[in-house]
C-alpha cells in the first residue's frame, strides 16, 4: 500500500531498528516504545487486520519467538501483548516487556542487539 508507514518499512524507504525478518513477517522496534524493547511484530504483504492474515498460525510464532527472545533479553517473565489496529491501518501485534524492565526505552542500538543476541 502506497502510504503504509508499515509497507514502507518492509520495503526499506524508512528506516527502523529490525529484530526479526523472513520472507513473509518483520519485527521491529516502535519509535515510541512503552517499555525497552517494545516491537512491532508485522506481516511484509499488507493486510489491514491481523485476523485477515492468511497464514496466522505461523504470524503467532513468530510474535512468541519475539516475546520468549525478550523475556531472556530483558531478564523477566513478563512480556505483553496488545493487538487493536488502529494506529496504524496494517496488522500489527505490539510486543513488549512489563514496565519494571530496567533499561532505556529509547536505546534503540542497545535493545535490538539485546534481542537480535536472545534469538540466536
Amino acid at each position: 500500500m502506497k502510504d503504509c508507514v508499515f509497507c514502507k518499512i518492509v520495503n526499506k524507504e524508512i528506516p527502523a531498528h529490525i529484530v526479526y525478518e523472513d520472507k513473509d513477517f518483520m519485527a521491529f522496534l516502535d519509535i515510541h516504545p512503552h517499555t525497552p524493547g517494545h516491537v512491532q511484530v508485522i506481516p511484509k504483504k499488507h493486510c489491514r487486520w491481523v485476523w485477515d492474515i492468511e497464514n496466522i498460525g505461523d504470524y503467532f510464532k513468530i510474535a512468541q519467538k519475539i516475546a520468549l527472545a525478550q523475556r531472556k533479553a530483558f531478564n523477566t517473565d513478563w512480556i505483553l501483548s496488545k493487538i487493536v489496529g488502529d494506529e496504524v491501518p496494517h496488522a500489527h501485534i505490539w510486543v513488549f516487556p512489563n514496565s519494571d524492565v530496567k533499561a532505556n526505552r529509547t536505546d534503540f542500538e542497545g535493545n535490538t542487539k539485546k534481542i537480535i543476541a536472545a534469538l540466536a
